[in-house]
């Protein structure tokens, strides 16, 4: 039974991504086995047998509809036709399109970012006039895409809101700043590279925002230690949690 509330229709139309089949699934590669990497023959659970793929990229389906679902042509499929209408270079541009949970981004590659932005800002018929934030995720297991940059846009003009997603490896952890067309998007990167490591190209001064400038590693990468290191305090050194002494 469907309901009329928008957040509950966007709810019950969540997963949009096509479904595969299970000799599809099976092909994909295996990204662990066990529950929670266990690998003793301690476990109780029921799950040491679990196996866990890794997820296909694929691009959501037409309709797109819009963030209360996608019954029919919407919201999205505006945006994604006028995007490609004004922009030559989409399909080139555009890895895939993904709707999830009323929302919608475009997968870009790195080299057309800017650009794609700057339409996105500037065609009348989109305007989206205002980056809200720019956030990083780390994929480790996503060979050759580790690092994502995600950018959030807004149109006051038409009530909308899209993502930007571009991708890079470890090995090169490039993608173009977008402060030159979207100028608040500067502390945001800065955050971004200090958290994540992702170095802006253009960015007009890419320091630490939150670290110490000597700081070494990216505190919220996956690969970065969870124990903890030594943090000096008015002229003391505070020993990580996993080495403070017990009182237990």
């Amino acid at each position: 039974m469907s309901s009329e509330h928008p957040e509950q229709r966007a709810e019950q139309s969540a997963d949009q991504l096509p479904a595969h089949a299970e000799e599809e699934r099976r092909e994909q590669p295996i990204v662990r086995k066990g529950m929670f990497g266990a690998k003793t023959t301690g476990d109780t659970s029921g799950y040491g047998g679990l196996v866990v793929r890794q997820s296909p990229k694929v691009s959501a389906p037409r309709p797109y509809g819009g963030p209360g679902g996608a019954a029919e042509a919407g919201e999205f499929d505006e945006i994604a036709d006028e995007l490609e209408r004004a922009y030559p270079g989409f399909g080139d541009a555009i890895e895939r399109v993904v709707v999830h949970r009323g929302e919608l981004t475009f997968h870009v590659k790195r080299e057309h970012l800017r650009e794609v932005a700057r339409t996105m800002r500037d065609e009348p018929s989109l305007r989206f006039e205002l980056c809200s934030g720019v956030s990083g995720v780390h994929y480790p297991k996503d060979e050759g895409a580790e690092l994502h940059s995600v950018v959030h846009l807004l149109s006051i003009t038409h009530n909308r809101r899209v993502r930007l997603e571009a991708s890079c490896p470890d090995a090169d952890p490039h993608v173009p700043s977008l402060v030159p067309v979207y100028p608040t998007a500067d502390w945001h990167e800065r955050e971004t590279y200090d958290f994540f490591g992702i170095v802006y190209d253009g960015h007009p001064a890419l320091t630490r925002i939150e670290m110490p400038d000597d700081w070494v590693g990216h505190p919220q990468r996956k690969d970065y230690p969870l124990g903890g290191i030594p943090v000096e305090y008015r002229g003391a050194e505070i020993p990580p949690p996993d080495e403070r002494r017990s009182y237990v």
